[in-house]
């Protein structure tokens, strides 16, 4: 089939590559001039498969409670006028309910684990390189009752096939070594072995190179500005250029992997679609010639936020500023996440020089992502990751092959249905 994937990022470039591998004739569109500029370009790099517990869960209503009012603080949520941030919130808050919350991690896991032994698979077959380091993920805790439910919870994902440690602080420093240098603040942490870390931006851009080589075609450059229905089907997306040249762009299949813009070009055909951007932020560090830096993922619990080693840069991001579509830097958002850094690793890198990046994540209510089928037979949905994007970009996009295949995908996960 004549394959449209909308969407650049590493979502859509996972998708359009296990497409084509099918052998479909597969055409990615997006309105920027390459793949992985926006959402993908510089995340927190966590391949997290072991931590992929819904934000919705029972304690998260007074959580953001205790948060209201801190500029700072690792969940924002800005009130607006906006009837589809006020859906999403009652949504959110019906997800925090116990059996839900159940219900959703289990999916979340689900797919993430078979995510990531999709993405190990295609770097045997492709060797593919993007700084990826397998070296697992060690979530620290510096307050002692927050590491105690950690503990417990560890407990219980072990139930759902995630192989979370629990470490002492000891152990926490023989993992990281830079950790001497915050030990006295820090009551133990939980390591997740089978977790791994990477630069997701460069990951994409060798992805949709080696699609290339298959036969994807790439289409930059063109905003996508609706879908045209016919009965039951999609007939084309229209689009337009940089000087406003509108084109129609047909194709017997269309899959939307807009991330938080979904919503915009499937509401008016009546799709559900409940996204809502996330906005996260992320600063990289240099740290070449310092030794304080860590090598392992790891992930401070107390302020939300991961870091990770790219080669001689330290990513650092997290928090996440429910505020709509705007992608204005917060400077105190930024500088909370530096602060931090260098409050745990003192010689983690140079301080000047230190580059900020802001992206919408898009989130759905409960955390799950909208992958499978809509009303229209020929219309597809695969976004709605929120923070877990490129941790469940590869299993999406082979699940999604499977689907229009007509084959049974092999995860055990809630697809979309008409």
């Amino acid at each position: 089939m004549r394959l449209l994937v909308l969407g650049g990022g590493v979502v859509g470039v996972a998708a359009a590559w296990y497409l084509v591998a099918d052998g479909h004739d597969v055409t990615l569109v997006d309105r920027q001039p390459g793949v992985a500029r926006e959402t993908s370009f510089a995340n927190g790099g966590q391949i997290s498969a072991s931590h992929a517990e819904p934000w919705a869960n029972p304690g998260a209503p007074g959580q953001i409670l205790r948060w209201l009012g801190r500029e700072d603080a690792p969940l924002l949520f800005r009130l607006r006028a906006d009837p589809r941030q006020w859906r999403w919130a009652l949504q959110f808050l019906l997800e925090c309910l116990p059996s839900r919350t159940r219900r959703n991690t289990i999916e979340c896991v689900n797919l993430a684990m078979y995510s990531r032994d999709c993405l190990k698979a295609l770097r045997e077959t492709t060797g593919i390189r993007y700084d990826e380091l397998a070296r697992g993920i060690l979530q620290i805790y510096t307050d002692p009752r927050e590491f105690a439910r950690g503990v417990a919870a560890a407990e219980l994902m072990r139930q759902y096939g995630c192989g979370r440690d629990v470490k002492d602080v000891a152990a926490c420093v023989d993992l990281e070594p830079a950790l001497a240098q915050c030990r006295d603040k820090l009551a133990g942490g939980i390591y997740a072995a089978g977790d791994e870390s990477g630069d997701a931006h460069r990951f994409t851009v060798e992805l949709a190179r080696l699609a290339a080589l298959r036969g994807v075609q790439f289409r930059f450059g063109l905003r996508i500005e609706s879908l045209a229905a016919e009965g039951d089907a999609i007939r084309h997306v229209r689009t337009s250029d940089a000087e406003n040249r509108s084109e129609n762009i047909a194709a017997d299949g269309f899959v939307v992997a807009l991330g938080s813009y979904s919503p915009f070009l499937v509401a008016p055909l009546g799709v559900p679609c409940n996204v809502y951007p996330a906005k996260g932020y992320s600063a990289t560090i240099d740290v070449a010639g310092h030794r304080g830096a860590p090598m392992l993922s790891l992930t401070d619990l107390a302020w939300k936020i991961v870091m990770t080693r790219l080669g001689d840069r330290l990513r650092v991001a997290g928090t996440a500023e429910l505020a709509g579509w705007d992608t204005t830097q917060n400077p105190t958002r930024c500088e909370a996440l530096v602060r931090r850094t260098f409050e745990l690793f003192p010689d983690a890198g140079t301080r000047d020089g230190i580059r900020y990046w802001t992206g919408l994540r898009p989130a759905t209510p409960s955390n799950v992502p909208l992958v499978g089928r809509t009303r229209y037979r020929n219309l597809w949905l695969d976004t709605g990751h929120g923070t877990l994007g490129w941790t469940m970009a590869c299993g999406s996009g082979k699940a999604l092959a499977d689907l229009i295949a007509g084959r049974a995908p092999e995860v055990a996960f809630a697809f979309t249905r008409p």
